[in-house]
């Protein structure tokens, strides 16, 4: 069996990789989607967020208002490090009892992590390869704007909140580019795939 760690930066493409390389027969972790559960009630995350942040966070429901909190750590580096010091290292938790699952059912099978803050929580050592989606700011900004429909003022500062594209292209050890067409990155993702098929014992391209 073979990890993968995916990430990039706003707009950089980790989504259309992903999705594709379930499709090629992956199984994807979505960071994002743990992320969404460990803010449920009755978890450990849930209460050690509520106790540092304030019952206001919480709405009618007994839910956490993400807005609100967002309020809170928007803007506010000690607040923001407070949070994900709770939340990420039990999305860690998450994402490696997946991954042991998957592995007892089918030794095999190739897993990735989709995870935008792959380096910044320091998961670096959860996955055996680490594929970077590449993405120049300039193009970044437009692909964002056009998606979400914001103004390039609202996408760069979103940009500018999160590592640099240099930087994690330096840290990552595969580089996929995604400056081109939707095929182009296919492509390259396809090659990446068939080299990892021939890593795995018994496996055939």
């Amino acid at each position: 069996m073979v990890v993968i760690g995916l990430t990039g930066g706003i707009a950089s493409g980790k989504s259309t990789a992903a999705g594709h390389l379930k499709k090629l027969g992956a199984h994807v972790i979505d960071a994002d989607l743990l992320g969404h559960r460990v803010y449920q009630p009755g978890t450990r995350a849930y209460a050690a967020v509520v106790d540092t942040f304030g019952s206001d966070i919480v709405d009618a429901d007994g839910k956490i208002d993400r807005k609100i909190l967002g309020s809170k750590v928007f803007g506010e580096p000690q607040n923001l490090e407070r949070l994900t010091n709770i939340v990420w290292p039990e999305i860690r938790l998450m994402a490696q009892a997946e991954i042991e699952n998957v592995r007892k059912a089918d030794s095999a099978k190739i897993i990735v992590l989709e995870a935008a803050v792959l380096f910044e929580a320091g998961w670096e050592d959860v996955v055996e390869e680490i594929w970077v989606i590449s993405l120049n700011r300039d193009a970044a900004v437009q692909r964002a704007g056009a998606r979400d429909g914001v103004d390039e003022a609202a996408v760069q500062k979103r940009i500018d909140a999160q590592m640099t594209n240099s930087a994690r292209v330096a840290r990552g050890g595969i580089i996929i580019d995604n400056s081109g067409s939707v095929a182009d990155l296919l492509a390259q993702l396809d090659d990446q795939w068939q080299r990892i098929k021939r890593l795995i014992p018994g496996e055939v391209s």
